[in-house]
C-alpha cells in the first residue's frame, strides 16, 4: 500500500506525473529519459489516482496494439512495483481546491489540475528547487509557471 505523504523532502525527491511513470513499466521512445531521472530522483512522489491513470494509458497501449497482452501484464506487475515505494499525496480538500483555482489560471484538463494541485501541497506551496517529471508539455508549463524545476520525459 502507497505512504501518504510526509512532510519532510529528500533532497532526492520529486513529484511524478504518471506521463513519467507509464516510460518506467513498458519500453516506449521516452522510457531510457525516464529511468534517468528515476535514478536522479527515487523518491516518487505522486497524487492518489496516479495508479488509475497508468493502467488506463498501459490498457490503452495495449488496445492500440502497441503493447501485447503479456507486455501489458509485465507493464502492471511493473507498475504494483513502483507503487509499493512511491508516496501518494492523498485527496484533501486543499487539493481540490488548489485544483480548482488553477484551471482558472492554467490551460489544463481536469485530472492534470488535481496533479499539479497535489505536487503544490507536497511541496507545503513552495515549488522553487523541487522537481516536477513528466512527458505532458501543457501539464509540465503549468508546473514550470508555478515555480518548479521540470524534468521533461
Amino acid at each position: 500500500m502507497p505512504r501518504p505523504v510526509k512532510k519532510t523532502v529528500s533532497l532526492a525527491a520529486a513529484f511524478w506525473d504518471a506521463s513519467g511513470l507509464v516510460p518506467l513499466c513498458c519500453q516506449q521512445i521516452q522510457t531510457r529519459a525516464a529511468r534517468q531521472a528515476r535514478r536522479l530522483y527515487p523518491q516518487m512522489i505522486v497524487w492518489w489516482a496516479t495508479k488509475i491513470e497508468c493502467i488506463s494509458a498501459l490498457r490503452r497501449l495495449e488496445r492500440a496494439q502497441a503493447l501485447t497482452a503479456q507486455e501489458a501484464q509485465q507493464a502492471l506487475q511493473e507498475l504494483d512495483r513502483l507503487c509499493i515505494r512511491w508516496t501518494e499525496v492523498v485527496p484533501l480538500d486543499e487539493v481540490r481546491d488548489r485544483a480548482e483555482f488553477l484551471l482558472g489560471r492554467h490551460d489544463l484538463r481536469a485530472a492534470d489540475s488535481m496533479q499539479l494541485a497535489a505536487a503544490l501541497v507536497w511541496c507545503n506551496s513552495r515549488p522553487k528547487g523541487r522537481t516536477f517529471i513528466g512527458g505532458d508539455d501543457r501539464l509540465l508549463d503549468a508546473a514550470d509557471r508555478e515555480g518548479f524545476n521540470i524534468l521533461r520525459i
